[in-house]
């Protein structure tokens, strides 16, 4: 193998990795941002966009 096919095959590589920690470490904050949410609903902490609308 080249050293230019070295580097191509590196730079992939190095890509793939980094994109798969991304796309894990998403998911892993989105679990978190549900389980959170989850625990404020059950305490009673609604969103502010679900007030009443005031007859």
């Amino acid at each position: 193998m080249s050293a230019h096919a070295l580097y191509v095959t590196a730079a992939y590589g190095i890509t793939a990795v980094v994109l798969a920690g991304l796309i894990g470490w998403i998911l892993l904050d989105q679990r978190a941002r549900k389980r959170e949410l989850a625990e404020l609903e059950a305490s009673g902490v609604r969103r502010r966009s679900d007030k009443v609308a005031k007859p």
